[in-house]
This record gives structure tokens, sequence and C-alpha cells, in this order.
């Protein structure tokens, strides 16, 4: 059950946070405790909503909270700025996604834990 886990990415997915080491300047997203160069002193910067494909490949069989949207898209987006995300890219049909497609990110239900359980939200990419 994901929920403890959802409940505290709530301010990276919600707000698209990264972490910025103060010491070389790479961002993290979801951030880190400690960056590779040892830094452990980060800034909260927001990430770009827009950005481009970088890769993607369609789910055809999917895990149990997605079984009614498969087949599906699911790609590594790279927003403005260099950061690369995993998003599931919706509103565009299947055959049109390419690598390259630049795609904006909207904040919308990922899924629902059960038939009373909490809604989970995040972003999905859609065509720019």
């Amino acid at each position: 059950m994901p929920s403890a886990s959802y409940t505290r990415e709530i301010p990276q997915r919600y707000r698209l946070e990264a972490g910025k080491c103060s010491s070389c300047g790479k961002i993290y997203y979801p951030p880190r405790l400690v960056c590779v160069c040892g830094g452990r002193d980060f800034e909260t910067v927001a990430l770009s909503d827009t950005g481009k494909v970088v890769t993607y490949t369609i789910i055809r069989v999917g895990p149990s909270d997605f079984v009614e949207e498969v087949p599906y898209g699911l790609g590594i987006v790279e927003v403005d700025g260099g950061v690369r995300l995993m998003a599931q890219l919706v509103d565009v049909p299947l055959d049109d996604i390419k690598t390259g497609m630049p795609v904006r990110l909207e904040f919308r239900k990922i899924y629902q834990e059960g038939e009373a359980g909490i809604i989970c939200y995040g972003h999905k990419a859609v065509p720019a």
C-alpha cells in the first residue's frame, strides 16, 4: 500500500520541486539528502512544466492500479533545465508518440487506492 510514500512525496509531486546542491549546482528530482559531490546543503527549486520526450515505452500489461488504462505510453521527459522524470504520456494516440516530442506536464489524477481509498495525484505529460 503506497499511502505513506505517496504522502511523503507530495511537495515534489504537487509543485514539481527539486533539490539543487549548493556545492556543485546539480539538480535532483526527487530531492536527495546527499549529492554525488558529497554536499548535504540543498535549496528547493521549481522545475519547468515543459520539456521533451527522451525515450518511451508502451505498457500493454499494466500493474493492478492501471489495468483499466492499458495500453498507455510511459516516458522519460527531460524538462527545460535538464532534469529527467518519468510520466505517463496522455492525450495523444500511441502511434503519434515520438522521441523528441515537446510535452507539457499537467497535474492530474494518477490512481485511486481501492474503492474508497485516497486519490493520488501527480503529473502526466501531454503534447505541447
